[in-house]
């Protein structure tokens, strides 16, 4: 069962566009519960509707990958698929962070 607030979660990242991406505490944030970071990477690693909700999107706030329910390895792959440059787990969110 999905929570109202993982559906709230996961209606932001589902915007977060290719090539682009977001932190924990910018989806905590755009849901209205700002202290709530760390709840929304766990509604993210219960994330029933990957790929169409890109949870490899999200990472902390200081542009490091973080967790990911497939692996740090695979999430990075995702990211370097879609153009992201990752330079020893970390990403540059000057660059490539997007707005929620």
């Amino acid at each position: 069962m999905t929570t109202l607030f993982a559906k709230k979660a996961y209606r932001v990242v589902k915007n977060i566009p290719k090539g682009k991406v977001s932190t924990y505490q910018a989806v905590a944030r755009a849901i209205h519960k700002p202290r709530a970071s760390r709840a929304v990477g766990h509604a993210l690693k219960c994330n029933p509707y990957a790929p169409q909700v890109p949870c490899h999107r999200v990472i902390r706030s200081d542009g490091t990958v973080g967790g990911y329910a497939r692996g740090a390895k695979k999430k990075i792959e995702f990211l370097k698929q879609e153009g992201i440059i990752v330079i020893g787990k970390k990403i540059d969110l000057h660059v490539f962070g997007w707005r929620v």
